[in-house]
């Protein structure tokens, strides 16, 4: 089969040499889009990262295509609908960094909580000065969980280790797990209401778009942390911008933000392509959020650790050679 690996950088290449003992592999550092798409029209198999939009308009444009495989638990990049109509089967990695994302999100918390980032550049500069650099302690804090899957009970096990209590959200509760845990599901109002720390884990999609908005913010309890770790359009940037500015919301650590690919681009950020193509309010509330003292951005990197990416690769090319051989495996679609 002809297998095209999309976002693949040069030391990742190893990983597939399985593959490329038994199949026609191409190795395609850009991620995907309608430019580079008829390069590659006659691909089998095409494997991308989160940054490449496998929309209509791109996948229409091979002639081949049996499998998507995604190196991503996450598959809201790809149009399932469009390819569940043409017998295109996607294949995920589910469960490769539960505790590397969930350890993430404490990376972000405590960064917040002490002031890190800022007394660090302070210490560097040789100010050893602590003014404006108390924070706040964990223990006996309340942490508010927003899905209870793989990634969101890791958190709860490390809030748990913190000393925090923890209330979850979750459209299917397990109450075995809260159990087990030692924590309580209730309702997103009452959760965001009562936590001084709220953590996003549920999938991308529709269905959760501005899962946390305006109507949210406005009852979240004064002075809360956000941590979002997720998908960048389950967190409405703009109204979490206003929550920030006066004061509502007290500090966000997001490793993840709305048209997080279009504002890495930041010297095209007010051409008019932009204005047309994308929310240009949220691309400019974007903007702002990295500048901000009480915002803790990283480049959606949660996931990056030497031992989850490796998972990544290892478990992606099960899937091809799973599919080739006729048993797939982690198939959603």
């Amino acid at each position: 089969m002809k297998i095209s690996v999309f976002e693949a950088e040069s030391w990742e290449r190893a990983a597939f040499q399985s593959l490329v003992e038994h199949h026609d592999v191409r190795f395609e550092p850009r991620p995907l889009d309608r430019n580079l798409a008829p390069e590659h029209s006659d691909a089998d198999v095409i494997s991308t990262f989160i940054y490449s939009s496998l929309d209509e308009g791109v996948l229409r444009l091979f002639d081949r295509l049996v499998l998507i495989a995604t190196r991503s638990t996450g598959f809201d990049h790809i149009d399932a609908d469009w390819c569940h109509r043409h017998a295109i089967a996607i294949a995920n990695v589910p469960g490769y960094g539960e505790n590397t994302v969930a350890e993430h999100v404490f990376a972000l918390l405590l960064g917040l909580s002490h002031h890190i980032v800022e007394a660090a550049d302070r210490t560097r500069r040789g100010d050893f000065s602590q003014t404006g650099l108390q924070g706040f302690d964990l223990l006996g804090r309340t942490m508010g969980v927003i899905g209870t899957g793989a990634i969101g009970r890791h958190t709860v096990r490390i809030a748990k280790g913190f000393g925090m209590d923890v209330l979850a959200f979750d459209i299917q509760p397990d109450d075995d797990l809260a159990r087990e845990l030692g924590f309580r599901y209730t309702q997103m109002n009452e959760l965001l209401a009562a936590c001084d720390v709220v953590s996003l884990h549920v999938p991308g999609g529709p269905a959760t778009r501005h899962l946390i908005g305006e109507n949210e913010l406005r009852i979240i309890k004064p002075g809360a942390v956000i941590i979002n770790t997720s998908r960048g359009s389950v967190l409405d940037t703009t109204a979490l911008l206003r929550a920030l500015s006066d004061g509502t919301v007290a500090a966000a650590g997001l490793d993840v933000i709305e048209d997080e690919p279009t504002v890495r681009e930041e010297a095209e950020l007010i051409r008019s392509i932009f204005a047309r193509r994308h929310d240009l309010d949220t691309l400019l509330s974007d903007h702002v959020l990295l500048r901000m003292r009480n915002v803790l951005i990283t480049p959606h990197t949660a996931f990056n650790t030497h031992e989850a990416v490796r998972r990544i690769l290892d478990i992606t090319c099960e899937n091809i050679a799973a599919y080739t051989a006729g048993s797939p495996q982690n198939i959603i679609c």
